[in-house]
């Protein structure tokens, strides 16, 4: 495996399996598409004109891929303002494998997320930019008052945050809970292994495309560290 490592993007092609870059290869319009969303047509159009690079070693491609979000969140950031959101973990989950995740006071978080945690299956999960799944304890209790049997780490999430305006969450947002830094990428598509979350096993609830503001959403680790409960939690541009 190529193992590029760059320090302007944080990417490390040692992570990556060929499994892990082809999905992401796969996905790269989507990626591109959660940085930008929302943004000005103009900032849009002129972010997109120049096509990703595409080399016959994917780990170059997909270096290229990462390193081209990394500088879109950077172009948005000089041309809009956003506002800093300001929060806390509510709690933190980690499992061997499946959902829902248990409980957990503290959560050393590494490259590859939450030390001890595993997804059972890796087809639709652990890409290094699904390092870490984060939701909101405000929009649990949305769904809740629904009807919805939901509880924090039922969906699988690690981090679960309030305080913060889920709605306007979006890909390349910097989120830093004391020396921890993460860079959120996407959000997570839901699917039947967290049907017992909704009435009627209706996943789609959560669904990013049908119910924008309602998704979990995965993060990178720019910078590992431990987390606790209660810990404050900033996002910024």
């Amino acid at each position: 495996m190529n193992a590029l490592i760059c320090d302007g993007c944080g990417f490390d092609g040692s992570r990556w399996s060929s499994d892990d870059l082809d999905r992401t290869l796969a996905h790269a319009d989507d990626l591109v598409g959660y940085v930008l969303e929302g943004a000005a047509a103009t900032l849009v159009a002129g972010a997109t004109a120049a096509p990703i690079a595409v080399d016959r070693d994917p780990v170059v491609s997909a270096h290229a891929l990462m390193h081209r979000l990394d500088e879109l969140a950077i172009t948005r950031r000089a041309a809009e303002v956003f506002e800093p959101m300001v929060g806390r973990i509510d709690s933190l989950q980690a499992s061997g494998g499946g959902v829902p995740k248990a409980s957990i006071p503290v959560a050393e978080i590494g490259q590859g997320g939450v030390l001890g945690d595993v997804q059972r299956h890796r087809r639709h999960h652990g890409r290094p930019w699904q390092a870490i799944c984060l939701y909101s304890s405000d929009v649990i209790g949305a769904l809740r008052a629904e009807g919805h049997p939901i509880v924090a780490g039922g969906a699988g999430e690690n981090l679960t945050l309030s305080g913060i305006d889920w709605a306007r969450m979006r890909g390349g947002l910097t989120i830093t809970i004391g020396d921890v830094v993460l860079r959120t990428s996407s959000p997570a598509a839901p699917c039947t292994n967290i049907g017992d979350c909704f009435t009627e096993r209706h996943w789609n609830r959560i669904d990013h495309v049908e119910h924008p503001g309602w998704a979990r959403w995965y993060a990178s680790v720019l910078s590992g560290g431990t987390v606790s409960t209660g810990d404050g939690v900033t996002v910024s541009a």
